[in-house]
């Protein structure tokens, strides 16, 4: 039998490298850069991180409520410290409360995403490449992963027709949709934005983006009285939080920043609520501080939307993040937001309420 011959003229293109989270490796901001090998007592270490987490939580979840009344301090500090990967869809559901809205719910996304029309279809078909577009799950057009967050984001659109589907939100589904069925992770979304747990997300999704002008406002205090030399370097170069945070609240720091570090702050930003993206936000000015006092305007553009890599280690900039207490001084502002917007925001629940009756 006559052996094949092979053609060694034929380059066979090499197969991309991946990092461990599935994105096509760039040497200038992979998300393993800053991630060393380990050795054989880190791995054991991990292993009985694990077997300590897999103990709290239960079979399929089955301990978590109980654990979580008995030792709510030894969550919050476990949690903080990172969720195993390998637990994380599961553990993000308990935390979110979406566990319990899917199961009072049977059927109720089959029905949205088969018998229901929404008026962003289009809307979300031209966005979903935008997606994580470096991401292996979501390459191929029309592939699996986009059919996915299609539909996860058509049902939302359809479950909330007074939000329907903002771009933003994509990458929400997206990095949900990477540790979790499509099911799973519309039932999350829906958890975040009708604030099954912790306050609603929506306002940051409406006409008028309600709630990205309230955390702009909040953002911007809690700097000046944390920060004062940043705040007042930033007066004089006309710089405002919309000019380069307002992202960080949309997508809760999934657009732009080190997967790895997206995915600890999303463990305790599903915990803890939102008052972890102020802290980031404010962590992030205070490590780059003394680069950002001195540069000029358009610098301090392209400084704010590429902060340097040393700044996106969670293991240094999380720790600085939770020395910031900012619970009490995030109501305070809240209310004075709401007081001395409180006409606007009358006029806009009276428009709310008149296009329900119409």
């Amino acid at each position: 039998m006559e052996k094949r011959r092979v053609d060694e003229s034929v380059q066979v293109p090499a197969p991309p490298r991946i990092d461990r989270f599935g994105f096509a490796k760039q040497e200038h901001n992979s998300p393993d850069r800053l991630v060393k090998s380990k050795s054989a007592f880190e791995y054991q270490r991990e292993e009985r991180r694990l077997r300590k987490w897999r103990k709290m939580i239960g079979v399929g979840g089955s301990d978590w409520k109980h654990y979580v009344r008995r030792k709510p301090h030894v969550v919050k500090r476990r949690i903080r410290k990172g969720v195993p990967d390998c637990l994380r869809g599961l553990v993000w559901q308990l935390i979110s409360g979406s566990r319990d809205l899917l199961l009072m719910n049977p059927g109720v996304y089959e029905q949205l995403v088969i018998y229901e029309t929404s008026a962003s279809e289009l809307d979300i078909i031209r966005d979903i490449s935008r997606t994580f577009p470096s991401h292996v799950f979501y390459q191929q057009r029309h592939g699996p992963g986009q059919r996915s967050l299609y539909n996860v984001l058509k049902a939302y659109s359809v479950y909330d027709r007074e939000v329907g589907y903002v771009q933003g939100m994509g990458f929400l589904a997206g990095l949900l949709l990477l540790y979790m069925s499509e099911e799973d992770a519309f039932w999350l979304l829906v958890a975040l934005l009708k604030g099954a747990v912790h306050a609603p997300m929506e306002g940051l999704y409406l006409e008028g983006l309600p709630l990205v002008q309230q955390y702009m406002f909040q953002f911007d205090h809690l700097m000046r009285e944390y920060l004062p030399k940043i705040g007042e370097h930033f007066t004089q170069e006309m710089i405002n939080p919309s000019m380069y945070a307002s992202q960080w609240f949309i997508t809760v720091f999934s657009y732009s920043f080190p997967f790895h570090l997206a995915l600890r702050i999303w463990d305790v930003f599903l915990y803890e609520g939102v008052k972890i993206v102020f802290k980031v936000g404010l962590a992030l000015l205070k490590y780059c501080h003394d680069d950002l006092v001195k540069l000029p305007f358009e610098k301090l553009i392209h400084f704010l939307r590429n902060f340097p890599d040393d700044a996106m280690n969670p293991d240094i900039l999380l720790p600085m993040a939770y020395s910031f207490k900012v619970s009490k001084r995030l109501e305070e502002l809240k209310q004075e937001y709401e007081k001395k917007n409180g006409k606007v925001a009358e006029s806009q629940v009276k428009q709310k309420q008149a296009r329900r009756t119409a």
